[in-house]
């Protein structure tokens, strides 16, 4: 399967999500609130370092969740999947959160700076980490596939290297610019 076709499964997994936050019960939403609010407090310790460490430590964190999910996707795809589910849902149900409490313009303000790089690096690298599951997966069962596991593995690795690249200005608008927009 060629990498446009993963790329088409990502957004789709993504969007998946993105319509699961959406459609998240009250009191599930109630008891995340919870989570969320013990979260702000950890990003309130982040946000007390020098600014450049702030945008290392977002860039790392970004990057080694991609690059864990890449590793961990010859394990039936299960990271790349959870990992695409899981942040459209919470990107969903965060914003839900932000417009009933703030507005649509805060919102905005506050993701589409570094969301523009962010999450297309997400798409790509898990597409990328799809494409290489898969093929792992396929090369246990059929030996003719493991000829073509070396060669897949090289190409998605050099996707997974772009999306980690755009992670950086990524990182760096999240860290000077999304703040000025939000105060």
């Amino acid at each position: 399967m060629n990498y446009k076709r993963w790329i088409f499964i990502a957004i789709f997994l993504f969007g998946a999500g993105l319509i699961f936050g959406l459609t998240t019960p009250a009191d599930l939403a109630n008891l995340i609130s919870q989570e969320i609010a013990a979260l702000e407090e950890f990003g309130d310790t982040i946000a007390s370092l020098p600014l450049p460490l702030v945008a290392i430590l977002i860039f790392a964190k970004n990057a080694s969740a991609l690059a864990i999910s890449f590793v961990l996707s010859p394990i039936l795809c299960l990271a790349p999947i959870l990992s695409l589910t899981l942040n459209g849902w919470l990107i969903s149900f965060v914003s839900t959160t932000v417009i009933q409490e703030k507005s649509l313009s805060f919102l905005l303000a506050g993701l589409l700076p570094h969301g523009i790089f962010e999450i297309p690096a997400l798409i790509m690298a898990q597409a990328a980490a799809l494409s290489f599951g898969a093929m792992a997966v396929m090369a246990i069962f059929k030996k003719e596939k493991r000829k073509l596991l070396s060669p897949n593995f090289k190409q998605n690795l050099k996707y997974l290297l772009i999306a980690l690249a755009l992670l950086v200005p990524a990182a760096i608008i999240e860290t000077y610019v999304t703040p000025l927009l939000l105060t």
